[in-house]
């Protein structure tokens, strides 16, 4: 796992060398300390990266993230790298990669090139008919399903990206269940990108993020910072909320959750990594909990223990008294579709 950047580096038989324009002279010194180095070359004179460099860099994501880079995403990944270069100083694609792979796995380095490679954009409430499902179906059926003193509701946002999934969930909990005191809520947000991360906990959200939660919610449980166009969450929702570094490729020690987001992330597995990944996820999803996929990513062929309840709705099966397996008090597909038809 990647360290916190802010951890002091120390010097170790097999760290790689940095160019000059990179070396320390105090081996104590952290990385975020050292004071910024002008780009040798700007940024904006070097070319795309040669298709042997684009291969080269889609093996090496591959081999950390499981995430394919496909041929066609040459442009993307030349632009994303060039600001890897403009902050580093490193004057072309070929030596920031040897510079890359000569550091040790726990350099800050490795953490601002995978969230450089791996961040897509991400705002509150994408996907209108999931969060339907998910105010007015899931959380109804939670609430009464669960009827004593205390009750429990544990969700997972995989790949959280900057929180936007995770405060929607919260914002609608907060909206929906009257009774909010008395349930612990635990909605947990985890991304391969530490600085994704690091932002996701400071609960703020630009108008572009925000530009789809209903207007009644936004003042409810969003305030609007001063002389900024910037929102934040109150503490109603930052209490539900929190977040850590996580590969999907690895198991996630944790407690069962009733719901999973996994969504628009699988898109960018080939057919081996979404095994891995889908086996780790599912490892911590309840018996009768569900799965929350991206309409698009194709999955249902890897989920065939689950029942498919929509094209990006699954649950995973559960064990009956009598040894026989059901679905919990969940609708059927037909029943499913008449309420979401309903809500919409």
């Amino acid at each position: 796992m990647i360290r916190d950047p802010a951890q002091k580096q120390h010097s170790s038989g097999n760290r790689g060398e940095p160019p000059a324009a990179l070396t320390q002279t105090n081996k104590e010194t952290s990385w975020d300390q050292m004071a910024p180095v002008p780009p040798i070359t700007s940024p904006l004179t070097i070319p795309q990266v040669t298709d042997t460099e684009l291969q080269r860099y889609a093996d090496l994501v591959y081999r950390k993230t499981g995430i394919r880079i496909s041929p066609q995403k040459k442009t993307l990944l030349s632009n994303r790298l060039r600001r890897r270069l403009r902050e580093t100083g490193i004057a072309s694609y070929s030596e920031y990669y040897d510079y890359l792979t000569k550091l040790p796995p726990r350099h800050p380095e490795w953490d601002a090139f995978l969230q450089e490679i791996t961040t897509h954009e991400t705002y509150l409430f994408r996907d209108e008919l999931q969060w339907q499902w998910f105010r007015k179906k899931f959380l109804a059926d939670v609430a009464k399903a669960q009827r004593g003193a205390v009750k429990t509701l544990r969700i997972w946002s995989a790949a959280c990206s900057t929180g936007d999934e995770a405060f929607t969930a919260a914002c609608c909990i907060a909206a929906e269940l009257p009774d909010l005191p008395n349930w612990r809520i635990t909605i947990l947000g985890t991304d391969i990108g530490l600085g994704a991360v690091e932002q996701a906990r400071t609960a703020t959200f630009g108008e572009r993020a925000m530009r789809l939660v209903p207007d009644d919610l936004k003042r409810r449980f969003f305030e609007k910072l001063p002389n900024a166009e910037v929102w934040r969450a109150k503490p109603i929702l930052t209490k539900m909320t929190n977040f850590r570094q996580h590969n999907l490729m690895d198991p996630l020690p944790e407690r069962p959750f009733d719901l999973i987001f996994l969504k628009n992330v699988l898109i960018y597995f080939d057919a081996g990594s979404k095994k891995v990944v889908l086996n780790n996820v599912l490892k911590v999803l309840q018996p009768g909990g569900y799965l929350v996929v991206g309409a698009a990513e194709g999955v249902g062929d890897l989920l065939s223990g689950m029942t498919r309840l929509q094209p990006w709705l699954f649950q995973k099966p559960q064990p009956s008294s009598t040894g026989s397996v059901t679905t919990s008090v969940s609708p059927s597909r037909g029943s499913l579709a008449s309420s979401l038809d309903r809500a919409h």
